[in-house]
């Protein structure tokens, strides 16, 4: 079974979907591993270390997606590689179905099976193959790094012959795994740091990183089966925003991490609330791509409104491309050899990663969501 990975179509991404690591675990398991030309570039990855790991170079991209078995990359895939895909074979890739659509309808039409690794369930035995909780924590520390080189301020307190300089005021919002790592950077970098999440069972985890915990008195279940914040009713989310408020006045920097799967991300600071900071302050929206936390974000630009930076750039993992793809290709390993094993697909619908995961398979869409907003004309 022949595994393929080459460079990323999406402008600017730089990260790699297997490092040679892994392609070398990989083919001691049995596979062997073709790897395009370049793949590796934005990563610091030559061919040459490729080829040391044991892998083929292949220089034709078409030839490539014609001869594997198994194709793996990050981002969505491209029309282009649902046609240049040879029929039958498999891809493992962050999908986003719905707008993928004619992608999604491409790949059953070709037989060929689709594994959305945006939708593995939260539980221990997917954790190890979680990309997005992996990226999450590379975005989560990014962002502090941005904010850092953002602010005309020192993060942590300094004591010096000059007087004392107050160290910066952090507030995060939203402490999933992105969140807790921006509170983890923010802390070892000395600033004070303040953290809001819809979901109460979270405070201990943000204690225990030495930051404060803000309490907006939300007393609905705002959590889903899966562990993850769902959205509000008008009522809490009132109540939230006021909480986000009064802690935004004495931030220097406010780092939103806030997401609802397969939707809009909620606006948790209005532009009132934004210029309510002070002239310097700056805020980095890490739900930039699912339209931002700030209504002032524009997704893709970072820009300076009335005194105050407002961050809004996509794939922040993207940014630290080293470490990303080395977490990201050791997710992979772990799904691979989760759904191939003795040198073939094999698939357990009452398995539950297999059941969420994989979106079209034998000719058809099993995707139920996708189903839904098909049938409901949703998904054009």
């Amino acid at each position: 079974m022949i595994i393929g990975v080459s460079a990323e179509t999406a402008e600017g991404e730089r990260r790699v979907a297997l490092v040679p690591e892994s392609v070398a675990r990989l083919i001691a398991q049995g596979f062997a591993v073709c790897v395009g030309a370049g793949a590796g570039e934005g990563a610091w990855i030559s061919d040459d270390e490729y080829r040391r790991a044991g892998a083929k170079i292949e220089t034709s991209a078409e030839s490539l997606l014609g001869t594997v078995d198994v194709f793996v990359k990050i981002g969505p895939a491209a029309l282009s590689e649902a046609t240049g895909l040879r029929e039958g074979a498999n891809i493992l890739c962050l999908f986003s179905a719905r707008p993928n659509l004619d992608v999604a309808r491409r790949f059953a039409a070709r037989r060929i099976t689709t594994i959305a690794l945006e939708n593995l369930p939260r539980t221990t035995v997917a954790q190890a193959m979680d990309v997005r909780s992996s990226q999450s924590t590379v975005a989560g520390y990014r962002a502090v790094i941005m904010a850092a080189n953002a602010l005309a301020k020192f993060f942590p307190m300094l004591m010096t012959p000059a007087g004392t300089i107050a160290p910066a005021r952090v507030f995060v919002i939203g402490a999933g795994v992105a969140g807790l790592q921006a509170i983890a950077t923010a802390r070892r970098l000395g600033a004070v740091v303040e953290a809001f999440d819809v979901r109460p069972g979270v405070r201990e985890e943000v204690e225990s990183l030495g930051a404060k915990f803000l309490d907006a008195g939300i007393d609905e279940a705002a959590v889903t089966a899966d562990g993850y914040a769902r959205a509000l009713s008008e009522r809490a989310h009132l109540r939230a925003r006021a909480a986000i408020g009064r802690a935004l006045a004495d931030a220097d920097v406010c780092i939103t991490t806030a997401l609802v799967p397969r939707q809009r991300a909620p606006i948790l600071i209005t532009a009132e609330m934004a210029h309510s900071m002070r002239a310097g302050s700056v805020i980095v929206d890490l739900a930039a791509e699912q339209g931002g936390n700030c209504e002032l974000t524009v997704p893709g630009k970072d820009i300076v409104t009335d005194g105050i930076t407002v961050i809004g750039r996509l794939n922040l993992a993207g940014e630290v491309a080293v470490d990303a793809s080395r977490m990201y290709s050791r997710n992979m390993e772990k799904l691979i050899g989760h759904f191939f094993r003795d040198g073939r697909l094999q698939l357990d619908f009452n398995d539950e990663i297999t059941r969420r995961c994989v979106v079209t398979h034998a000719g058809e869409i099993l995707d139920t969501d996708l189903l839904s907003a098909i049938e409901k004309g949703q998904a054009a």
